[in-house]
């Protein structure tokens, strides 16, 4: 059981990583709108959009939602472990 719950945190790290490539991605003109821009586009928008829809960007400006966003993906990492130890 610790094994599959190695592997399912370590595809969250590894989609954790995406997310700040593509947030980081953001600050670039232009870099968005490139092809690789748009694979990310596809990889992190289905995920990030229920928290863009509860969480407001802050002046109109900031978008907090990734930090939501990362703070449920360490939650599920968690969850994903204590799982494994409740029944490892």
């Amino acid at each position: 059981m610790f094994v599959i719950a190695d592997i399912v945190a370590q595809v969250i790290n590894i989609y954790s990583w995406i997310l700040i490539i593509y947030i980081l991605m953001s600050w670039v003109p232009n870099l968005q709108n490139s092809s690789v821009g748009l694979i990310f586009a596809r990889l992190c928008e289905p995920f990030l959009a229920p928290f863009r829809r509860f969480i407001p960007p802050i002046g109109g400006v900031i978008d907090i939602s990734p930090i939501v966003a990362f703070f449920v993906l360490r939650l599920a990492t968690r969850g994903i472990y204590e799982i494994a130890y409740m029944f490892g």
